[in-house]
């Protein structure tokens, strides 16, 4: 469990601040299960204290309960964040998305216009001005552009629905990946690069698929190693 600091539970301050601290866990408990606080989200001791309005103290007895139960995660240098809803469910997700979206990237291929190819790669310069000063909501959805932009032309339209379901769930799991492993944001702008490349040169369908699938397992791979988590592989 992370350490905020030391805390005498004798001090009239915090015997004093018990009630407090239950109100700032149902409140921050409750934004979490709305999505209000989503995963990745950082809860700063002093910007929830003015919200509240009260110290920092019950504030941080509030976190630390729900670092216990799992809600809350603790980074050095970092801070609290909100911990990702189903680490496993978003790890299947992930997977099978990287299939179905490989598909049906390379299935859109050869129906891609330089019109798509185009704007695709606007969306990706997009993105990669935000590496300065990221902002992993606002990359989140680019990246999401970015990808619909070269899947949607997809002929079979089942496998679009499936790719699109996917994303719907795993936007129910956390809101932003990148939250949680920033540094892959600029290889993820690199690997975007790459697979227009691709497209653009004409390369078989198969090899667009792989690099499609690749690229979606890269970033479960760094998400997993971010929480210390087993490889899949």
């Amino acid at each position: 469990m992370a350490d905020f600091g030391p805390i005498d539970i004798h001090t009239p301050e915090i015997q004093a601040s018990t009630s407090k601290s239950e109100y700032a866990y149902t409140w921050i408990r409750g934004h979490i299960d709305r999505h209000q606080f989503g995963p990745g989200y950082r809860l700063v001791l002093a910007s929830l204290a003015d919200e509240l309005d009260m110290s920092v103290v019950p504030v941080r007895e509030a976190i630390r309960r729900l670092e216990a139960e799992g809600l809350v995660t603790f980074e050095r240098n970092v801070g609290a964040r909100v911990a990702l809803v189903d680490a496993d469910r978003y790890t299947d997700t992930m997977q099978s998305l990287g299939i179905i979206e490989g598909a049906a990237t390379a299935l859109a291929a050869p129906l891609l216009t330089e019109e798509l190819l185009s704007r695709a790669e606007a969306i990706n310069a997009r993105m990669d001005t935000l590496l300065a000063n990221f902002d992993p909501h606002t990359f989140t959805i680019l990246n999401q552009q970015f990808h619909a932009t070269l899947f949607e032309a997809c002929p079979n339209k089942h496998l679009v629905e499936l790719v699109e379901r996917d994303w719907a769930r795993l936007a129910g799991l956390r809101d932003s990946t990148f939250s949680f492993v920033p540094d892959r944001a600029a290889h993820s702008v690199q690997e975007h690069a790459a697979l227009i490349r691709l497209i653009r040169d004409g390369a078989d369908g198969l090899r667009i698929e792989i690099a499609a699938r690749e690229h979606r397992d890269h970033t479960l791979q760094a998400y997993r190693a971010s929480r210390s988590l087993p490889s899949a592989n």
